[in-house]
């Protein structure tokens, strides 16, 4: 994927750090030519030196051929602003960092496609956002035997509207799996688990595993 991230602070270099890692074609738009030399020598990303708010600047990083666009700039101003510029030159898909959760509807109605506030604000969760990959893993242990993922829930999910404890008393779950909590993106909260928790679609569920019965309980949750 083709990704312009506007700010190079902690959470933009983390950002450009992981997509690279992941092979993600990546442009950063930084107003500090010092941080640009760095997200260049020390990354490997595209660094283009000026201001994210500038149509110029965003025409010199050809934001128009982005597939996702990514504001990690401090003030949600900002931000605001370079969504709606974005969204003016056809991206798509725009994901933004909130401070100020009253800038939640101002956000949408310039075209971001979602909104991560300070609270929630995990590169994990801004990765999952760009990359919408089904499986992915925070952490892994004993040489990757066992595995911490999340996983979104789909729509036509068995798993939906079924609870924590029906679903690992299933016998087609994997016994060896543990949901360990999930994060609901419509409340924007991470619920530890509990077993009258019911599931619903486009949870993130947090799972530990072995890989297979990792792999097993992704089939049964209907993830491809």
């Amino acid at each position: 994927m083709r990704i312009v991230i506007a700010g190079a602070g902690l959470v933009g270099r983390g950002l450009a750090r992981r997509l690279v890692a992941g092979k993600h074609d990546v442009t950063v738009i930084e107003a500090e030519r010092h941080i640009c030399e760095q997200v260049y020598s020390q990354i490997g990303a595209h660094a283009i030196c000026g201001s994210a708010t500038s149509i110029a600047t965003l025409e010199e990083a050809e934001v128009e051929r982005a597939d996702c666009a990514a504001a990690a700039m401090r003030d949600d101003g900002d931000n605001l602003c370079f969504a709606l510029l974005a969204k003016h030159m056809g991206v798509r898909k725009i994901v933004a960092r909130m401070r100020d959760p009253r800038y939640e509807e101002p956000y949408r109605l310039a075209g971001v496609t979602r909104a991560l506030d300070s609270v929630e604000m995990y590169l994990n969760e801004f990765v999952w956002e760009i990359q919408e990959t089904p499986i992915k893993e925070v952490a892994s242990f004993g040489e990757a035997q066992a595995r911490i993922v999340f996983v979104r829930v789909p729509e036509k999910s068995r798993a939906a509207s079924r609870t924590i404890v029906q679903i690992t008393k299933d016998d087609d779950f994997p016994q060896d799996c543990v949901i360990v909590g999930l994060f609901r993106p419509s409340t924007g909260q991470f619920i530890i688990r509990r077993g009258d928790l019911e599931v619903r679609a486009d949870d993130r569920l947090y799972l530990g595993a072995s890989t297979d019965g990792l792999l097993r309980a992704a089939r049964y949750l209907g993830v491809k």
